[in-house]
């Protein structure tokens, strides 16, 4: 008779044999924590949307801070600043010449005019004296020279203000738009805010990229990090600030880093009660962080060992 095994033992058994699994499954070199490297990147995108029309770089080049990394095609932001320029420049320096010359022989008609009528005006007081005119003709030729003054005066501000420009208001209107113009240029051009290597690429020449959308992933050196995970028995042992040593396949030797962050909550803890035989099986995520110079030669999702 051939023997079988019940499928109801076996799934009665099956939570005796997992805690068994887990009790031998402890680390195989006491005081040491298993983690990995980590990176945090740096997304550098434009926020205005255009055509890629140079890619300055390579993934897994190394770039300073400032290096070019990428343009969008901008003709249409070149013209806008051109108009924009113009603009203002015609607003700081007044009217045509033609126009100015129209408005001074205007003037200098309207100073003849009132001159005819201030000689009149001197010939009428001399007959009005003489008993020769009338006080009413007197009176005529006094008014009839004050507005003749009234409009060479008005024509003579006229032209001092076609001299001036724009208003101010407006000459400071069409600066802002210049400023404007000239922003929306210069942000068709992206350089790198800090050092770092260009871990990926995410758009290649002639294609089109959408406003705020990445188009080079920079990693910095400062920016690479070990995460580690710690029993909840050796947990309280650790403070920020403090040094670990971590410890990679194929290095010579383990790096320094120190503590940046300790997780305030367990992970990866099952939904049970916390007694003491469960708390054996809290983890609690650390993150420490290396020198630059340590940091610049790493990769994220190495696996590593980290000790005390």
């Amino acid at each position: 008779m051939k023997n079988s095994f019940p499928a109801e033992l076996f799934l009665a058994l099956l939570p005796a044999a997992a805690l068994l699994f887990a009790a031998g499954c402890s680390r195989d070199h006491p005081g040491r924590f298993q983690g990995y490297l980590e990176g945090e990147f740096v997304y550098v995108a434009a926020p205005l949307p255009g055509q890629l029309e140079t890619l300055s770089v390579q993934k897994g080049a190394r770039v300073e801070a400032g290096a070019p990394l990428f343009a969008l095609e901008d003709s249409a932001e070149r013209d806008a600043r051109r108009q924009a320029a113009a603009r203002l420049e015609d607003l700081r320096k007044g009217q045509r010449p033609t126009e100015l010359a129209a408005r001074e022989a205007r003037l200098a008609q309207a100073r003849a005019i009132a001159d005819l009528s201030g000689r009149e005006l001197d010939r009428q007081e001399k007959l009005f004296a003489a008993g020769a005119a009338t006080a009413d003709e007197l009176d005529r030729a006094r008014l009839s020279h004050e507005a003749d003054l009234h409009a060479a005066d008005q024509l003579a501000a006229d032209l001092e203000t076609a001299r001036l420009g724009g208003r101010a208001d407006a000459i400071a209107a069409a600066g802002a738009a210049l400023a404007q113009a000239d922003w929306s240029v210069a942000q068709k051009s992206q350089a790198a805010p800090c050092a770092g290597l260009v871990y990926d690429t995410l758009y290649r020449a002639g294609e089109f990229v959408p406003a705020g959308s990445p188009v080079v992933a920079l990693l910095p050196p400062e920016n690479i990090k070990v995460r580690f995970f710690v029993p909840e028995s050796d947990f309280a042992a650790l403070h920020a600030g403090q040094a670990v040593r971590v410890i990679l396949d194929g290095a010579p030797a383990p790096l320094t880093a120190h503590i940046s962050y300790l997780s305030p909550q367990a992970e990866y803890t099952p939904p049970v009660l916390y007694n003491r035989a469960n708390r054996a099986k809290l983890v609690f995520m650390v993150e420490a962080v290396f020198s630059p110079a340590d940091a610049r030669d790493l990769h994220p999702g190495q696996p590593v060992d980290v000790t005390p």
